[in-house]
C-alpha cells in the first residue's frame, strides 16, 4: 500500500513521538499549507517530511553566487536538482499537523506531530508544491526489545546527567520516560546530539531492537566523550528546533 503526500524537506529528521515547529514562509510550501487546511479539522492534516541529502532547506531567492548574476531557481523542486528524489533521505517520517496558523502577512506558524515511518516511491514536481507516492513502513519488535529498552533507558539517564553536569541526581525518574520499546527508541534517537546522517540511520533501523542496540553503543561511547568536555544543556526530548522552512 502507497499514500500520496505534501512532501516537506529539512535539513533534519523527524522521528514518530517528535513535536515539528515550523516557520513557514516560502512560497511553495505557504501553497502546501493553504491546500492542507481545505481538510476538515476532524481528519488529520498530514504530510511527508524527508531529511535533505543533497540540498537547501530554503532556496536562494537572490542573484547566486559565485555569478552574482545567476537567478536562482523558483518552482517545487527550487533547490533539489533536476532529479529531486535523489536530493532526499530514502526513509522519512509522516507529520500531523495539529496546528497551522496564518499570520498577516500570509507566512505560517505550523506545530505537527511525527506518526509513522514511510519509504519514499517517487516524488512529483508537476504541482505548485513537492508530492511524494510514500509506502508506510511498520515498526517490528525485532529480538530482546524490552531488555534492550530497558538498558538505552539506564543508559540515556546517564547521559543526560553529563550534559547537564548532574552528578549526585536523574535528571528524569523512570515516571518521567516511556517504557514501550518503539517509543523508548524514537524518543532517545530524537533527544540525543547527533548529525543528520546519523539520526537518518536511527529511522530507517529496521527494528526496534537493531535502533536500541545502535543507540546503546552510541550512549555509551557519547556518555565517554562528554565526560571532558564542558557542561552543556540538557536537549528537549520531545520538541524539534523550530525550522525556518
Amino acid at each position: 500500500m502507497t499514500v500520496r503526500l505534501p512532501l516537506f524537506p529539512l535539513n533534519s529528521v523527524l522521528f514518530p513521538g517528535l513535536v515539528l515547529p515550523l516557520n513557514v514562509f516560502e512560497e511553495r510550501y505557504r501553497a502546501m499549507m493553504r491546500e492542507l487546511l481545505k481538510t476538515p479539522e476532524e481528519e488529520p492534516r498530514r504530510f511527508a517530511v524527508l531529511a535533505i541529502r543533497d540540498g537547501h532547506e530554503v532556496a536562494p531567492s537572490a542573484p547566486g553566487m559565485p555569478d552574482p548574476t545567476a537567478q536562482p531557481d523558483r518552482g517545487p523542486a527550487a533547490g533539489f536538482g533536476p532529479d529531486p528524489a535523489k536530493s532526499f533521505h530514502g526513509v522519512g517520517c509522516v507529520a500531523d499537523a495539529a496546528t497551522i496558523r496564518e499570520r498577516a502577512d500570509g507566512t505560517f506558524e505550523v506545530l505537527a506531530t511525527g506518526t509513522t515511518r514511510v519509504r519514499l516511491v517517487s516524488v512529483d514536481t508537476t504541482g505548485p508544491f513537492l508530492t511524494a507516492e510514500l509506502e508506510e513502513l511498520p515498526e517490528e519488535p525485532g529480538d530482546e526489545a524490552g531488555a534492550l529498552a530497558e538498558g538505552v533507558l539506564r543508559a540515556f539517564r546517564q547521559y543526560q546527567k553529563r550534559l547537564a553536569g548532574a552528578r549526585e541526581r536523574s535528571l528524569s525518574s523512570t515516571a518521567d520516560l516511556p517504557d514501550q520499546p518503539a517509543v523508548v527508541s524514537y524518543l532517545v534517537a530524537a533527544a540525543m546530539m547527533l548529525d543528520t546522517p546519523t539520526k537518518q540511520r536511527l529511522l530507517q533501523a529496521p527494528d526496534t531492537a537493531s535502533r536500541l542496540r545502535d543507540e546503546l553503543k552510541l550512549l555509551r561511547a557519547e556518555t565517554s566523550i562528554i565526560r571532558t568536555l564542558p557542561s552543556l544543556p540538557a536537549s528537549d526530548l520531545t520538541r524539534g528546533p523550530t525550522s525556518l522552512n
